[in-house]
């Protein structure tokens, strides 16, 4: 028996061993840290199926029960199909003998048929829409209402189809029967729709389109028989639909045999009748048209249009000559320079003027000579000068500007005249051209006229040749057997639209099981955590509800006690049998074999995200390794948000982060521990908040704490914050023997928890594994429910145990 020393003395009564250590075989070893083998083998994959068939069992049985009995109940109102056949022979097709050679100037009238394709093209004339339009006015099916609604001639409920699809009905007293003697075999068939009817094609499309949908033609092997078969809710219409259809396709034939032969002469002499009144009407076009574009006569030395533009284009040419000599005088004269020199030329009467003014010029200079400017006769000369000067200099004026005006009014003149004849050139051009186009429209007229005339001709000659009348022509096709109205339907197969309907569901819901199990992100079993975590599985901690629901299952006889209302994640019957304490002691014994040795001192328990459980695994694994003997100390290091001392029901005014942020001796440190009857543990609490958690943990106090708590317990087992929200964890992990990794099962993401496991290792922590804590029982998880059952039939067997009181050791709490 250990007990603690240096700090802390075990109180006597509390130091009898609860219980051995479990004496079991030390685990295999693994190598998780290598990659898993592959098992995406045939085997792996159906196993995967099954087990995500099995977890979502309700869901299968839901999807294939809603199906299975919508397609029962569609099933079970559709009415019956009768089919009804008739037989026709299509033999080869021979011409007349009488008219297998007769032709007139390459104009054949009839001719052999013994193309290879003749059978298939018969084939598809059965299922044409000109024929079945015939057969649509032949019968009214318009308003026939026994197959506009087929329903109406059949009184069967619902309820009973889906008793005589089940093998249970009998057949309706009332149920109508079936008439034969309604049925013709012929019947006066209706003319066929004109091919230019329009309107008529369109109103019976929808029922020509009814027709082709029942439908069915087919050759029967080796032989020239078609068989023409029509499906219908109404036997008697079906067998009239197919007896018409075979009737009307034998009638139709002979027709287009007869209209062959018999429409030639008829063709050739609507066509004369046609071209003479087309020549007819063509010459009182052409003469309106003549009449209207005032065309008198095309011919050149009549047609006064092409003469009167000639006219005018020899005119305009003479006047563009006149027009540019005038514009070049006026360009030429319109400087003053110009003007000046056509003044001296012309302008005579300036002559005298300058003479006067030179003789005045040298009767100053002598005076000059005798006398000063300011002479009196000097000034006399100078203002008689200077008046001369001033006369001619008026008279040069205002004779350029005459010259300049005349120059300019006859290039305006000129210019006006050639405007005035190219607008009257351009409108009798545009009339030419007018009268152009109309002759050219004039003459496509009258040759089609004459080509018509020759047309004409030929078809009266051709008319005397070809007067012949077709006789005695013979049908290849003829009607073998008449369709008899069915005596039983032949659909719908409801059953095998069942089954089918119930495999597809089955499918389709074993599918979306495996779609759910693949959106699933989260980690659910052992196997998962080895294989995508390459962690060992230490423990798997079933959940309180699944156990219950699981009761009368997995524990036959074995109840859960009432919840202790103080502590309820608290295991407190530490004697008790339960698969909760069970899987508790297997988790101990994990971890006092996870290390080689000798047992492991310090053990951080941690999670990757909060409310996975870890301080209830804290707090339960503490106490079955306190059932050992072994002093065993639980320190609430989750200063965020601490739950150890509320889970104990111990005091929390001093702790962990008391005696971290100071310098404690070794007494202070003595009374913050808190020591804990009814489980055995002793317990440092997280204590005050601080504002600065991680710096603390990670400080020398704390490691030197640690070191002197070693001396005085057998094992510590340290609480901590959750490693992706902050780094408390990360830096604890570097300080203790090893970590245990609390994984929530079916909630707790993959990803984050390799993130986790990723950041210990990144700081050379040492993993012993994984806690799979809050794990639902089911019968899906074929393991753990097999495991869970026998430990408790094995108890059962033995004697009744209780479950101890606990609640949410696995709920998820933190």
């Amino acid at each position: 028996m250990n007990e603690p020393v240096g700090l802390i003395k075990k109180p006597d009564d509390q130091r009898q061993m609860d219980r051995p250590l479990d004496a079991v075989p030390p685990p295999i070893t693994l190598r998780y840290d290598a990659e898993p083998e592959s098992e995406d083998g045939l085997y792996w994959r159906v196993h995967e199926y099954w087990a995500a068939a099995r977890k979502h069992i309700w869901l299968i049985v839901g999807i294939t029960l809603l199906i299975t009995t919508l397609a029962a109940i569609y099933s079970a109102r559709q009415p019956d199909v009768f089919e009804a056949t008739a037989k026709v022979q299509v033999n080869t097709e021979n011409t007349n003998p009488a008219l297998g050679a007769f032709k007139s100037n390459n104009l054949v009238l009839s001719s052999s048929y013994t193309d290879p394709v003749y059978f298939n093209t018969q084939l598809q004339i059965l299922t044409s829409a000109g024929l079945l339009a015939r057969v649509v006015k032949t019968l009214d099916l318009e308003h026939n209402q026994d197959y506009l609604r087929p329903q109406a001639a059949q009184n069967r409920s619902t309820w009973e189809s889906l008793k005589r699809m089940a093998g249970f009905g009998a057949k309706a007293k009332d149920e109508k029967p079936l008439v034969t003697d309604k049925v013709p075999l012929s019947t006066d068939l209706a003319p066929a729709t004109s091919r230019d009817d329009l309107a008529e094609v369109n109103r019976l499309y929808p029922y020509v389109g009814g027709l082709q949908g029942g439908l069915s033609v087919k050759q029967q092997p080796d032989t020239r028989i078609i068989n023409i078969s029509f499906r219908h809710s109404d036997p008697q219409v079906a067998a009239k639909i197919a007896n018409a259809v075979s009737q009307t396709f034998v009638t139709q034939n002979i027709e287009r045999k007869t209209e062959t032969g018999e429409t030639a002469g008829d063709f050739l002499q609507n066509r004369i009748a046609r071209l003479q009144s087309e020549i007819q009407q063509g010459e009182e076009q052409l003469n309106n048209y003549a009449r209207n574009h005032d065309i008198i006569s095309l011919k050149p030395e009549q047609n006064t249009v092409v003469e009167r533009l000639s006219g005018l284009s020899r005119e305009l040419l003479d006047a563009e000559k006149e027009r540019i000599d005038a514009e070049t005088a006026y360009r030429a004269g319109g400087t003053a320079s110009a003007a000046e020199a056509q003044v001296d030329a012309n302008a005579k009467g300036l002559d005298e003027a300058e003479a006067e003014l030179s003789a005045l010029k040298q009767k100053r200079a002598q005076l000059l000579i005798e006398y000063t400017p300011k002479y009196p006769e000097v000034q006399a000369v100078d203002a008689q000068i200077a008046a001369k000067q001033k006369y001619i200099d008026d008279t040069r004026s205002r004779k350029t500007r005459v010259a300049a005006t005349n120059l300019r009014t006859r290039y305006e003149q000129a210019k006006s005249k050639e405007d005035t004849l190219r607008a009257a050139y351009e409108r009798q051009r545009a009339e030419a051209i007018k009268q152009n186009e109309a002759a050219v429209n004039y003459n496509i007229m009258q040759q089609q006229i004459e080509t018509n005339k020759s047309l004409l001709d030929g078809l009266l000659q051709r008319a005397k040749e070809n007067d012949v009348v077709m006789a005695g022509t013979p049908n290849n096709i003829n009607v073998v057997d008449w369709a008899p109205v069915p005596g039983g339907p032949i659909a719908p197969n409801r059953f095998r639209s069942v089954m089918l309907a119930f495999l597809i569901s089955l499918v389709l819901g074993v599918a979306l099981a495996r779609y759910l199990e693949y959106l699933d992100d989260s980690i659910h079993t052992a196997d998962e955590v080895e294989k995508l975590l390459r962690l060992p599985a230490l423990a798997v901690i079933p959940a309180i509800g699944s156990l219950k629901k699981a009761r009368g299952i997995l524990s036959g006889n074995l109840s859960l006690q009432k919840r202790n209302a103080d502590t309820p994640e608290l295991l407190t019957d530490t004697s008790g049998r339960s698969p909760l304490a069970e899987a508790y002691r297997q988790l101990r014994t994990s971890v006092l074999l996870s290390s080689a040795g000798g047992a492991p001192q310090t053990i951080l328990v941690t999670s990757s995200q909060p409310s996975e459980g870890k301080t209830t695994t804290v707090v339960n694994t503490a106490i079955t390794l306190a059932q050992t003997g072994a002093v065993v100390l639980v320190i609430d290091a989750d200063m965020r948000r601490p739950r150890v001392h509320t889970i104990l029901g111990v005091e929390n005014q001093r702790g962990l982060s008391t005696i971290l942020a100071s310098r404690s001796s070794e007494k202070e440190i003595l009374e913050v521990f808190e020591y804990h009857k009814a489980s055995g543990l002793y317990v440092l609490p997280a204590g005050p908040i601080p504002p600065n958690p991680a710096e603390l943990l990670g400080s020398d106090q704390m490691r030197e704490l640690l070191v002197r708590l070693r001396a005085s317990f057998t094992h510590i087992v340290i609480d901590s914050p959750p490693i992706a929200s902050f780094t408390d964890s990360v830096l604890l992990s570097t300080l203790v023997d090893g970590v245990l990794l609390v994984v929530h099962g079916g909630r707790a993401s993959r990803n984050i928890i390799r993130r986790s496991k990723q950041l210990l290792q990144d700081v050379g922590a040492r993993i012993f594994g994984v806690v799979l804590n809050n794990v639902t029982l089911t019968k899906g998880d074929d393991y753990y429910y097999q495991y869970y059952y026998d430990h408790n039939k094995y108890y059962s067997d033995s004697e009744p145990v209780e479950e101890p009181a606990v609640s949410a050791a696995a709920s998820g709490k933190s």
